[in-house]
């Protein structure tokens, strides 16, 4: 029999906040802004990060979706020249910490109820840890979280497992009796690599043909996770 769970760590793009409803208006504002207003020149931008500006609409296989900020420099860079490395990612995370979000499903409940089953709640992002913090704090629920981190945080990005680990060794967790719940393969592989359960969710932009193969179970969305937990025994 598995050990019961204890602990969920939660991605944030896609899981907690809903991906499409959250991240389509900042892509356009960023672009506009990084471009100077020239529609044509964002366009291009766009389409180097996986974004169609005319549609309002990423490409499934966006490096916005499970990337981190310095991938995503990485290929804008050649579209302005005008910026250093360092530059760039000073603008995106400024503009990506401003960017309204919207949950996945209402937080605070679903947060309460899980908090009530006596559950270590974490979040590990691709997106940078300043942003992340700004994005739980402008919806109320940071100090709902024991566990925060990004890519930049010391532990390293998904699919690599150090955010898996020291979410586990933060809160004194075995690995195993923690649960990883993402939409992308990245966060899925990222805990199984950790000796994690996984739960995927399908809020983000990846189908369940992708994720299913890395996870204990597909789920909807995040609301229904207290219900899969308790099924765990």
């Amino acid at each position: 029999m598995a050990d019961p769970i204890r602990g969920v760590l939660f991605d944030k793009d896609g899981t907690l906040f809903d991906f499409e409803a959250t991240w389509n208006g900042w892509a356009a504002m960023m672009l506009a802004d990084l471009a100077g207003g020239d529609l044509d020149r964002a366009a291009e931008l766009g389409a180097r990060m996986g974004y169609d500006l005319a549609a309002r609409r990423f490409d499934p296989d966006s490096v916005v979706i499970a990337g981190t900020p310095d991938d995503i420099v990485r290929l804008l860079l050649p579209g302005v020249p005008e910026l250093s490395p360092p530059e760039l990612i000073t603008r995106l995370n400024a503009t990506a910490a401003r960017a309204p979000q919207a949950e996945a499903v209402p937080l605070e409940p679903l947060l309460a109820k899980l908090r009530g089953m006596g559950l270590a709640l974490g979040v590990a992002t691709n997106d940078a840890e300043a942003p992340a913090r700004a994005h739980l704090a402008g919806v109320g629920h940071a100090a709902a979280f024991d566990f925060i981190a990004g890519y930049d945080s010391g532990y390293g990005g998904k699919p690599e497992p150090g955010m898996c680990l020291g979410f586990a060794a933060a809160v004194g967790l075995a690995p195993e009796t923690v649960v990883m719940v993402g939409d992308s393969t990245h966060d899925l592989e990222a805990g199984r690599a950790a000796g994690m359960r996984t739960v995927a969710v399908l809020t983000g932009m990846a189908p369940e043909a992708e994720l299913a193969p890395l996870a204990n179970a597909v789920l909807p969305d995040i609301g229904h996770l207290p219900d899969w937990i308790s099924a765990q025994g």
